[in-house]
């Protein structure tokens, strides 16, 4: 099972994000689950979603405590939350940054595999808003492989109707454009 946490605020589709990838995960004939952690939070407080991804039922029904990987939607979180902890070895950290991967990488403090990619400039290069959270799907595929790349379409196209062709390039777009760095 790979179990995925995402950080953002509130307002940048974090959730969305965990429930695009489950959607994926399921048409892909895997199982999976989606679900948010928040409460009476306010736009632009720091939020948390998760997705599970499995080849067999998944009974595990809590909060992600001990993630494969964590996507980070919003570099600022990285100064007021611990996104990485309880990361498990071997894990792997996607940010949303215009800083370098030694930056970043000084920054979390953590040895991971360590993938970064500017979704809030193609998100506005390509949406017209700095809503991250289809380009930050687009990277984290690329550095995980969790699902396929097309496997995200149809769950776009569902969520996103007649703007859903933007988000798949945003997608697109960043999963050729993240950078990786495997761990150090």
């Amino acid at each position: 099972m790979i179990e995925v946490r995402f950080h953002g605020r509130g307002g940048q589709g974090a959730v969305t994000s965990a429930e695009l990838l489950a959607m994926a995960a399921i048409d892909e004939g895997k199982f999976a689950q989606a679900f948010p952690s928040f409460g009476p939070e306010r736009r632009g407080a720091p939020v948390m979603a998760f997705s599970r991804v499995s080849e067999s039922q998944i009974r595990t029904r809590c909060q992600i405590d001990e993630p494969d990987v964590v996507v980070v939607l919003d570099s600022s979180l990285l100064d007021v939350v611990d996104v990485c902890h309880g990361l498990k070895p071997g894990g792997v950290v996607v940010v949303n940054s215009t800083k370098s991967l030694g930056e970043v990488r000084a920054a979390l403090g953590v040895s991971c595999k360590l993938a970064l990619v500017d979704a809030t400039k193609i998100a506005r290069e390509c949406i017209g808003r700095p809503i991250t959270n289809t380009t930050m799907l687009g990277a984290a595929i690329k550095a995980t492989g969790v699902v396929d790349i097309d496997s995200l379409v149809p769950p776009l196209e569902h969520r996103f109707g007649r703007i859903a062709q933007k988000n798949v390039n945003t997608m697109r777009r960043a999963y050729e454009e993240v950078q990786i760095e495997e761990e150090k």
